[in-house]
């Protein structure tokens, strides 16, 4: 029997990322022999993630905290790509999601840099971050880091490591629309809004310095993070990776089960209606306000959001802005991540700490 041709279309997309943020390669050439149909793809990536769970558990038992710490960290990643184009099934995507968050927080007190869970409250309820502080740095920068469509926090934790290797702190924030927050807070154009619920509530946090606070988003992050750049002054540099300068003209080019995502996370009852809010993601009437400086990365090879966008936002912001396009560089440039993550990281840096 053929092969779903859907399965291969999301492989084909996505296996450079699976890789680069912690897929094994060897269990990648498994997961791609075992997954015939789509209705298998979340029970498949999930009974490969319950193998690292019990050798995280299997190494907890035998007193081995850094070996637990990375198989349960694996563990939530595999989770993660269960559920993360899985949203039409929700029973399949909460148990997927369930096992995420426990694996992630299984995996924190061995960490090098552990994530400590944030409940933030905004709008009548909460939206979900983590924290993490760089070793031996007295009130370091702030990385606030940010997901795109089907992505998650949890999903951007080797991405935190390069900035928390460089001295920053970092929040890995799901806001409206995203990963856990998503079930409460429709996708949504009010970031002013939602960054100014994390920068009051960090407040509270006496090891970050709050005057030194950076956004950085990727694929639809990217989208959010220049957003907030123009909606929330505190924020003193953006970075943009791939994102779409209006997602009006993207959303009909990505995969069917990519736009059913969108639909569900904005909260709407149909995709003709999804299509016509996708018009609404423009940051034409945003990027002028966007007075601190901008980092935009591309990937010339992105098939996904055309490197143009990239070019429309540069040429929009008020303040500085530079752009960088990898030629070889695919969607967020997850084929090279070598490349992608101390370019963004050693920038942020620069920026957050030069008068210093």
């Amino acid at each position: 029997m053929a092969r779903d041709p859907q399965v291969d279309l999301i492989f084909n997309h996505f296996i450079p990322r699976y890789v680069a943020t912690g897929v094994d390669p060897n269990d990648m050439q498994r997961l791609v022999k075992r997954v015939d149909s789509w209705s298998e793809w979340c029970r498949v990536w999930s009974e490969e993630a319950s193998k690292h769970e019990q050798f995280g558990n299997e190494a907890m038992q035998a007193g081995h905290h850094v070996t637990a710490s990375e198989a349960w960290l694996r563990a939530a990643i595999y989770y993660h790509y269960g559920k993360h184009l899985f949203a039409a099934v929700p029973e399949e995507y909460e148990q997927a999601q369930n096992s995420m968050l426990r694996c992630y927080a299984l995996a924190s007190p061995g960490n090098p840099h552990p994530m400590r869970k944030l409940k933030i409250p905004y709008s009548g309820d909460f939206i979900h971050a983590y924290l993490r502080l760089p070793l031996g740095e007295s009130k370091p920068p702030l990385a606030i880091i940010l997901p795109g469509l089907d992505a998650c926090k949890e999903e951007l934790h080797n991405w935190s490591d390069a900035f928390l290797s460089r001295g920053l702190a970092t929040l890995t924030l799901d806001g409206p629309g995203q990963g856990e927050s998503a079930a409460h807070f429709p996708i949504s154009l009010d970031w002013g809004g939602a960054m100014s619920a994390v920068l009051d509530h960090l407040k509270i946090e006496s090891a970050i310095d709050l005057d030194r606070v950076g956004v950085v988003g990727q694929s639809l992050g990217a989208f959010y993070s220049p957003l907030s750049a123009a909606q929330e002054p505190r924020l003193k540099a953006c970075i943009a990776n791939c994102g779409p300068f209006n997602f009006g003209p993207v959303l009909p080019q990505m995969p069917a089960v990519s736009q059913e995502v969108f639909r569900i996370r904005a909260h709407l009852s149909s995709t003709a209606q999804a299509l016509s809010f996708a018009h609404e993601l423009n940051l034409e009437k945003f990027a002028n306000h966007i007075e601190c400086p901008t980092l935009i990365v591309f990937g010339a090879g992105d098939k996904i959001i055309p490197a143009s966008e990239g070019t429309l936002l540069a040429n929009s912001i008020q303040g500085q802005s530079e752009l960088v396009v990898y030629e070889e560089g695919n969607h967020v440039c997850f084929n090279i991540p070598y490349k992608f993550r101390p370019l963004t990281a050693d920038w942020l840096r620069d920026q957050l700490t030069a008068d210093l």
